[in-house]
């Protein structure tokens, strides 16, 4: 009996405080939302189309096993089905830049990172000092990355994006944008297009499971470089896509691991606790009002990578 009973609590211990909701294969939307300006004056600049952007990167992954290999090995480091870094790696690639033909080529731009002389700051001032203004107190002492820079990013967002802080205007533009990419504003970089904000922020994670060197921002050309590197870089794509997964796991309650375009989504816009979060807070006054829930849905980006699933489950 008292075996018995200890089995039990187990269980009960073991057990989620809430049950899950899985969210099923597929969109939500019947037609595709709309793609932003940005990215149709970027494709018209190199005088393509989506679909040939889409072709060129799936024929990369297509063609080059090599590749793919790697996909899995970081996959299953970090608990994950490869699709969804194939599914990243496309939605970046359709709506952001024309993928390189042979992966070769992103190890020659990361070795050309080497010697390059680059700064994380705004008008003068680095990251470094920035976020040790007053402002940042409620962050110090955190020592996880992805806490840390969390925070520091949901300071900027409430206390200085838009703002004049001591004498400084500050832009009302991504924490990401205005300190972390010197080289083109706006953009990101290498096979998983990650910025560098986002590498800082799996920094630790990368380190515990893939034992890679942790990054700092008082080395930009090192986040650059590490971005660049498909060897490196498709780690912490998987940890980018495994904390979104956690994150709407525990604070939201849904499962997202079974929908590749929900979680393309949340790679290709961030802030997932913060949107996990406010879609809970969206359902409980649903619940409230005796509506049904909501569930997580894609964009633009992701709709493609639901679209398109059969040829990302060809790949592997």
């Amino acid at each position: 009996m008292r075996r018995f009973c200890i089995v039990v609590l187990s269980l009960l211990i073991a057990a989620p405080a809430f049950a899950l909701t899985q969210v099923p294969a597929g969109n939500r939307n019947a037609e595709q939302p709309g793609v932003p300006g940005g990215s149709a004056r970027r494709t018209a600049a190199l005088s393509t189309t989506y679909e040939n952007k889409y072709r060129k990167v799936l024929k990369l992954l297509q063609t080059d096993k090599a590749l793919r290999q790697k996909i899995v090995q970081a996959a299953r480091a970090y608990g994950i089905d490869p699709i969804h870094i194939a599914g990243a790696i496309v939605g970046e690639h359709t709506y952001n830049v024309d993928a390189y033909d042979r992966l070769q080529t992103y190890y020659v731009k990361a070795t050309s990172y080497l010697g390059s002389s680059l700064s994380f700051e705004y008008s003068g001032e680095s990251v470094d000092h920035f976020v040790q203004r007053p402002q940042f107190a409620a962050c110090q002492g955190m020592t996880d990355s992805y806490d840390l820079w969390a925070c520091r990013e949901r300071i900027w967002n409430t206390q200085f994006a838009g703002k004049v802080v001591d004498g400084t205007s500050f832009p009302r533009n991504r924490f990401g944008a205005v300190f972390f990419q010197p080289l083109y504003a706006g953009q990101t970089f290498g096979l998983g297009q990650l910025n560098p904000l986002t590498a800082l922020q799996m920094s630790d994670l990368v380190h515990r499971v893939s034992g890679l060197p942790k990054l700092d921002a008082s080395q930009p050309t090192k986040v650059y470089e590490t971005i660049m590197d498909p060897d490196a870089t498709l780690p912490y794509v998987a940890a980018t896509l495994k904390t979104s997964i956690d994150a709407y796991r525990s604070i939201a309650g849904f499962d997202i691991s079974q929908n590749p375009g929900v979680t393309a989504t949340l790679y290709n816009v961030g802030s997932p606790e913060a949107r996990a979060a406010a879609l809970k807070a969206d359902n409980a006054e649903r619940r409230s009002r005796g509506e049904a829930e909501r569930l997580p849905e894609e964009n633009y980006y992701g709709w493609l990578v639901n679209d398109r699933i059969a040829d990302l489950e060809a790949l592997f």
